[in-house]
């Protein structure tokens, strides 16, 4: 192996590196940010909940946020390296898009599902599909010895 060589897969890896910290920290933001407008925020999510009379989040916010913390708690450790957390990652996620589903075809009033198509919940796959194939690319390239 040349010098080049090994410059060039330091490089790629640094880059995918810092993709995958770019993305995960996009998503760690945008949970932590729906988790603080859903209990210390004025409002309530722009209306994605409905709140019992005295204001209260109902058991569906509080099954979604814990997932919320699983997700959080999984980026935070593939972000810092750890391959194993992309299992911690999709299970959260997936369970976070299932509830989605859960409360598109049950009976939760909750305002996220008007107007929506069944399939609008797989986009929240996008980034960690993105994630997990670039975590788990071989960090040295093949080539013939």
């Amino acid at each position: 192996m040349t010098i080049l060589t090994v410059l060039s897969a330091n490089r790629f890896l640094l880059l995918r590196r810092t993709i995958v910290c770019v993305l995960a920290g996009l998503l760690i933001v945008y949970h932590c940010t729906v988790l603080y407008d859903l209990y210390l925020g004025v409002g309530n999510h722009d209306g994605l909940y409905d709140r019992t009379a005295n204001g209260t989040p109902k058991s569906y916010e509080y099954i979604q946020s814990a997932l919320r913390f699983v997700i959080i708690a999984g980026l935070t450790l593939v972000a810092c390296g750890i391959r194993r957390a992309l299992w911690v990652m999709w299970a959260g996620i997936g369970a976070l898009v299932a509830t989605h589903y859960w409360a598109h075809f049950g009976d939760i009033p909750v305002a996220f599902t008007a107007g929506r198509h069944p399939l609008s919940y797989l986009k929240g796959f996008i980034f960690p599909t993105v994630i997990t194939l670039l975590t788990l690319l071989p960090s040295r390239p093949t080539g013939s010895r």
